[in-house]
């Protein structure tokens, strides 16, 4: 798209020069003031083209430390210098048909073949220029190309003009190219200054026509978006540069709100072509979240694992009674101070009109360096598990045992069969009864970890 660009830039330099000398050349020859004036609103197109040409090119460079938004805006730029060519063009030419209306003594022009002949293939060029500019400028929404586009539009106008004013010289008509001159002169400055407005609207980073009401759409439908809160555009070059802010469910685990983040920025992708997306999430309590969620929400802000939450709703008040693991080698009172502080924002988020009671216990360890144990103390620990699991038919086959030695002590790993129809809460209350008496067996073990699986046939 960028080569295209600058290709169709390119070729309306060739073109607008071409046209430059050609007109020049016969407006000299021939002493139509009308064809030199031609001549010198080409100039200015080919000065614009290669205006247009320098700011594709450079706005085509990505991002970089000094433009984060890359430099689609020198597009705008151009497109403004480029109108004020337009103006002073026009003004030029009112003033000269003005001029040439008022003026008593009759400009001699020849109006020969060869005065119709270049002004008709300027017509065509400008024409097919105009078109070709138009159309890469819709595709690439770029403004330099259609401001060019509309400096060929202009030129083809004008042109006609000067061969109706040619005509009207062959037939006797000396003020008819004058006339129609400043018609045209008109038309071009109402279209310079529709282009000006929306070159400036983007410079002032005006929000696209109905950009925000379509982006709100887009990102509504969304799974897991809440709201749209906030949405801002603007154009810069060929990208639309979005801002937006959603609401997402403060319960949700931080990899689900990437997964929307990221399914937000790819549905505006695909509806709006050549966007770049910044999504921001905005964490809020939902109106089905649970009294346990809330309470797992403050302690996940706070960095704290807490697990066995219950909820008793009394009378007059919220019973609150949960476990939170901290580090071990804490002394007691800092570990008091942080369950304190726990329960404290938990009131804060329910009310003050709840009890919280709170069961501090040593963090798990995650990472223990450590080695496998020796066979025969696999074997004398797997023969222990079967001989308490026998007190209970319950907990059957037992398998798959894995003993760790590591300075800590013993971590014990086993498998289990168990009847599945059993409730979960059952068969943990009963692999837990195994794992404490597993322990009291032998004072190596620091940790036993059961795993029940349902019996099959």
């Amino acid at each position: 798209m960028q080569r295209e660009k600058e290709y169709v830039a390119l070729t309306s330099v060739l073109a607008s020069a071409g046209l430059t000398i050609a007109k020049g050349i016969v407006g000299f020859s021939t002493g139509s003031l009308a064809i030199l004036s031609e001549a010198g609103h080409s100039l200015i197109d080919c000065g614009a083209a290669i205006m247009t040409y320098v700011a594709v090119r450079v706005s085509g460079k990505p991002a970089d430390e000094e433009h984060h938004y890359g430099h689609g805006k020198v597009e705008s730029v151009s497109a403004l210098g480029e109108t004020a060519l337009l103006f002073l063009l026009s003004g030029i030419v009112i003033w000269e048909g003005v001029m040439r209306l008022l003026n008593r003594e009759p400009h001699d022009v020849v109006a020969n073949y060869w005065a119709f002949g270049v002004i008709i293939a300027s017509i065509v060029i400008d024409y097919y220029r105009a078109r070709a500019l138009t159309r890469t400028a819709k595709a690439t929404q770029s403004q330099a190309l259609e401001a060019d586009a509309l400096h060929f539009s202009s030129d083809m106008w004008s042109s006609g003009a000067v061969l109706i004013g040619l005509a009207g010289v062959w037939f006797g008509f000396g003020w008819a190219d004058s006339a129609a001159a400043l018609v045209v002169a008109v038309l071009v400055c109402v279209a310079g200054w529709r282009l000006g407005h929306r070159t400036i609207l983007t410079l002032l980073d005006t929000a696209p026509e109905g950009a925000a009401e379509t982006i709100t759409h887009i990102a509504a439908a969304v799974a897991g978006v809440v709201a749209v809160e906030q949405v801002r555009a603007r154009d810069a070059g060929d990208k639309t540069f979005v801002d937006i802010t959603v609401a997402v469910n403060r319960a949700l685990p931080l990899e689900r709100v990437a997964e929307i983040k990221a399914a937000v920025t790819s549905a505006i992708a695909v509806n709006m072509p050549r966007t770049e997306t910044s999504v921001t999430t905005d964490p809020i309590a939902i109106d089905d979240e649970t009294i346990v969620d809330r309470i797992m929400v403050v302690a996940r802000n706070r960095a704290l694992a807490v697990h066995h939450v219950t909820v008793h709703t009394l009378r007059d008040k919220l019973a609150v009674a949960l476990d939170l693991e901290v580090d071990g080698k804490l002394s007691l009172a800092e570990a008091h101070d942080i369950a304190d502080g726990l329960e404290k924002a938990i009131a804060g988020e329910l009310g003050d009109n709840v009890e919280v009671d709170t069961h501090i216990e040593p963090l798990q360890p995650g990472e223990l360096s450590g080695r496998e144990a020796l066979p025969e103390r696999v074997v004398a620990v797997e023969a222990a598990l079967k001989e308490l699991a026998a007190a209970d038919r319950s907990l059957r086959n037992i398998h798959e045992v894995r003993v760790r030695e590591t300075d800590e002590g013993e971590i014990v790993n086993f498998h289990c069969h168990v009847d599945p129809d059993m409730t979960v809460l059952a068969v943990h209350d009963k692999v837990d009864v195994l794992e404490r008496a597993l322990k009291e067996h032998s004072s190596l073990i620091k940790r036993v970890i059961g795993h029940a699986e349902p019996m099959r046939g």
